[in-house]
């Protein structure tokens, strides 16, 4: 086991001693009103039979005092978010907390469970129902609510009850305005990129224990089962908005482009109680995700919550939220929400101060703290979003990329730069002999950027990155962040063996349950960027689809190596293309399957069936598992 070297520790112990570590109000506010749950709690696979969770993978968190190797605030997080079972905030309102990354929320209605946010796969949201059914009896869900458009609040779905159960009983699936596209967009024009850092933020293929995977901070992991996405039957679409839904009367309001693109919070007068979706966690979130995603908008971000403050602040008793635990009593619930609040309106504000005094965003984020006041709550506290990266992400978001210094608008690739800056200073023993001096300095944030330029100029220099991966590893043994001990820790692992072969149940931009759920024109621009423009150039065609199913007609069209569609059927097309709507998904999701379609007359074909193979050879399939630590 790779051990903490003594500056580590040192640097841990400091946090352990500025931080009242022992306080007991967040262990209470977990616990608060548990009914029961499991001494292990194991979660199989449907398909391959493999657990994707088993909690005694965690039983290393068994003692209370972080060992040196675990930053002791994210120690003291990562064991609250352990806690895991059924519980009641107020009577009539429930959360089944550690089965996912997410929490699973119901109401009971009238007849049955309003459930809120059905987890992020089959498998756990089907076992969080059955401790709820086991112990608060089987009634049926008589409506669904998605706070956003994030997977892991959506797509176990089917856990909860039967897709075809949902569909013949009407059951009412409620959501914010746009959340299907951004459900969509989110994670299949993306995907391929999205999941594959996704696994260095989450963990997915470091071991659990002291010295590898502890925590995600908003919650212990993500599931890596099956998943599915059923679009909503109700969209709300203003703040204020009020809806019934099995004899319960909810309060919404529409909260879009702040922590997800489209999200929204919600309050029951009757419970006095207000779900917060994942605007409120208890954690500093990100407003740039190190997986990858459009920046966040803190400034309205902030005001949202100063909106809800104002909407539903005197008149609830309970905030819940779609990650961690509960604030309970009206007090705790205005101080947290004004804490939470502030937290994004000074990251904002203070980043903009300082970039109209001319600082670019790595000046911004190595001065910029939170004041003691919020940074001594720890619900504030960096376990998945940084005071850094955040800062980076407000300059981002109104400044871009550029930091407006000339000699950094047209720099040098990765690889070039780096066999660069290894010839000029000197050669690779060069750089490693005076890294080496500085890693046992304990300079590890530099040592990981210098040696990095050495990976880079030569993969195969194995000393070199057995440098850069114990620099890596020694950053993330001090990290308080949850999402960077695991960046950090993937990387070092990926320096030292090779690249894991994706996890069983995940697949990015070809994940079928979500392709099911766009739109015609969302998997036309899907083939956009799964197009080899470069090649494609000099290729004109045209392509006509009819689905006589839907009644929609469309034209893709390839020229300058680009598509565009549009919905109709232009005459000069080169092939028309007949068949069920369905159909169209699943021959993007598997293009091998189109001759064998045709054949069997699902697809009918009219014109020049050459211009079809011309267009389908021009597609490549994303890589899965790039490189993101080496060229």
């Amino acid at each position: 086991m790779t051990q903490a070297s003594h500056h580590t520790d040192a640097a841990n112990r400091s946090v352990a001693a500025d931080l009242p570590l022992g306080d007991p109000a967040d262990l209470q506010r977990v616990r608060h009103g548990r009914i029961a749950g499991l001494d292990r709690l194991v979660v199989h696979h449907d398909r391959s039979g493999k657990p994707i969770l088993d909690t005694a993978d965690w039983d290393f968190l068994d003692r209370e005092t972080a060992p040196p190797s675990v930053n002791p605030s994210l120690w003291r997080q990562a064991r609250l978010n352990r806690e895991h079972g059924l519980y009641e905030l107020v009577p009539g309102l429930y959360q089944v907390r550690g089965y996912d990354l997410a929490n699973l929320s119901l109401v009971r209605g009238d007849t049955g469970w309003i459930v809120i946010d059905p987890l992020t796969s089959t498998e756990t949201a089907r076992a969080a129902m059955d401790l709820v059914r086991e112990h608060l009896g089987d009634r049926p869900v008589s409506a669904v609510i998605y706070t956003h458009s994030h997977i892991d609040h959506f797509a176990g779905l089917a856990g909860v009850l039967p897709l075809e159960e949902l569909a013949a009983r009407q059951v009412p699936v409620v959501a914010p305005q746009g959340f299907l596209e951004e459900a969509v967009s989110e994670n299949v024009l993306a995907g391929p990129a999205m999941v594959r850092r996704a696994g260095y933020m989450y963990g997915n293929a470091l071991p659990r224990g002291e010295s590898g995977h502890v925590d995600c901070g908003l919650g212990r992991s993500v599931p890596a089962g099956s998943v599915s996405l059923v679009a909503p039957t109700h969209e709300i679409t203003a703040t204020g908005q009020e809806l019934t839904l099995d004899g319960v009367r909810i309060v919404f309001q529409l909260t879009p482009d702040s922590e997800a693109p489209a999200e929204m919070m919600f309050h029951f007068p009757e419970l006095r109680a207000l779900c917060a979706a994942e605007n409120c966690s208890s954690v500093m979130h990100n407003l740039y995700t190190l997986r990858g995603a459009q920046v966040r908008d803190a400034l309205a971000w902030s005001k949202y919550i100063n909106e809800s403050l104002r909407l539903f602040g005197d008149s609830s008793d309970l905030v819940f939220s779609s990650h961690n635990w509960p604030r309970i009593g009206a007090t705790d619930v205005r101080e947290y929400l004004r804490a939470q609040r502030d937290t994004y309106r000074f990251l904002h504000d203070q980043t903009m101060r300082l970039a109209n005094d001319g600082l670019v965003m790595d000046e911004i984020a190595e001065q910029l703290d939170l004041p003691p006041s919020l940074a001594g709550e720890f619900g504030n506290r960096g376990y998945y979003g940084t005071v850094s990266h955040n800062a980076k992400a407000v300059y981002q978001r109104y400044l871009g990329w550029f930091d407006g210094n000339p000699a950094n608008l047209h720099p040098l690739p990765p690889e070039a730069a780096s066999s660069r800056y290894v010839e000029y200073m000197g050669g690779a023993a060069a750089v490693l002999a005076r890294a080496r001096a500085d890693f046992e300095a304990g300079e590890y944030r530099w040592v990981a950027q210098v040696v990095n330029h050495v990976v880079f100029a030569d993969p195969g220099n194995t000393e070199a990155r057995e440098l850069q991966a114990a620099a890596l590893e020694q950053l993330g043994f001090q990290a308080e962040s949850g999402a960077w001990r695991n960046f950090y820790l993937s990387g070092a692992q990926e320096l030292r063996r090779p690249t894991p072969a994706p996890p069983a149940g995940r697949g990015g931009a070809g994940r079928s349950p979500l392709m099911r759920a766009m739109t015609v024109e969302m998997v036309f621009d899907l083939l956009g960027v799964r197009l080899d423009g470069p090649r494609a150039d000099g290729t004109s065609l045209a392509i006509g689809w009819s689905f006589p199913d839907t009644g929609e007609q469309w034209t893709l069209r390839l020229e300058h190596g680009a598509l565009n569609s549009w919905p109709s059927l232009d005459t000069d097309a080169d092939v028309v293309l007949t068949m069920p709507r369905a159909t169209l998904t699943d021959v993007i999701a598997d293009l091998g399957s189109l001759p064998t379609r045709i054949q069997d007359g699902t697809i009918a074909v009219d014109g020049d069936v050459e211009a079809l193979r011309r267009l389908f050879g021009l597609l490549v399939q994303p890589t899965q598992n790039f490189a993101i630590v080496e060229p």
